[in-house]
């Protein structure tokens, strides 16, 4: 097990679903949770991630998980994935909603299809995938966790497709928070720091010298591990945080009270 604050038993027999999970800082999630006791579920485009997301936990942590295919944009696909929930486990505790999209490009340039394929993934794919698990969650009471970014309160240059998603998904959050409260469901936010998954080396920060740049410009902790992440999320879904609601933990070495990141790296990507 990876180095933790939290007993190993503190999920036993919840069961958790967490979207995106097959890659990155979802599949990061999971081994988590299993460690911790729960019964997992993650889902994702790629039945092949899946697979070897599935064999990887396994050899890692000596649990089985559950996997289907699904696509937080397409309400009959996301149906058929916690339709197989309810039939497997007949309720849910703990639902985190990790699917994400994200490129660089400026406004000016970005496409129709550039904008609706990220917010359509990351703000409407958690309103989406909450609703459908909310008959499932609302019959224990249980957790949302809704996986944010820095600027989702901020200006997002050069990334403003993603930004304008993660600051509905803050206010998403915040809604269900009050609006689910009496259904016993908590819903917060996490906003991790800067974590070099395969997707983010991919798709936003190939360089390695402005890596070592941004690394520079955070005040604690430097570049964060997905272990690190995994136990803020953790924390938002245990006990301890249960009178914690509508909030957002902000996990990223005060790294947003320096400056805009988005803004100095978008221009020297663009050297403007």
């Amino acid at each position: 097990m990876n180095d933790s604050v939290f007993k190993e038993e503190l999920f036993e027999e919840k069961k958790v679903f967490i979207t995106g999970g097959a890659t990155g800082m979802g599949l990061g999630f999971a081994r988590s949770f299993l460690e911790h006791g729960a019964d997992v579920f993650i889902a994702s485009r790629n039945a092949e991630r899946l697979e070897l997301a599935s064999e990887k936990l396994k050899e890692l942590t000596g649990e089985s998980i559950l996997w289907k295919v699904m696509d937080v944009r397409e309400e009959s696909s996301v149906d058929g994935a916690v339709d197989f929930i309810g039939g497997e486990w007949g309720n849910m505790d703990i639902l985190v909603n990790n699917a994400a999209g994200n490129f660089f490009c400026p406004i000016e340039d970005l496409s129709e299809n550039g904008w609706r394929a990220v917010v359509d993934i990351v703000l409407d794919g958690t309103f989406r995938v909450s609703k459908k698990c909310f008959p499932l969650l609302k019959k224990n009471g249980g957790s949302i966790v809704n996986i944010i970014a820095n600027y989702a309160w901020n200006a997002a240059p050069y990334v403003g497709h993603s930004g304008a998603a993660k600051a509905g998904v803050l206010n998403l959050t915040r809604t269900l928070a009050l609006e689910w409260a009496k259904y016993d469901i908590r819903v917060n936010a996490m906003c991790p720091g800067v974590v070099l998954t395969e997707g983010v080396r991919d798709n936003l920060l190939r360089d390695e010298a402005i890596v070592n740049r941004l690394e520079n410009s955070i005040p604690m902790g430097g570049i964060a591990s997905v272990e690190q992440m995994a136990q803020q999320v953790l924390y938002l879904c245990s006990p301890a945080a249960g009178v914690v609601t509508g909030e957002v933990l902000v996990a990223d070495g005060g790294q947003s009270l320096v400056g805009n990141m988005f803004y100095e790296l978008g221009k020297q990507i663009y050297k403007e």
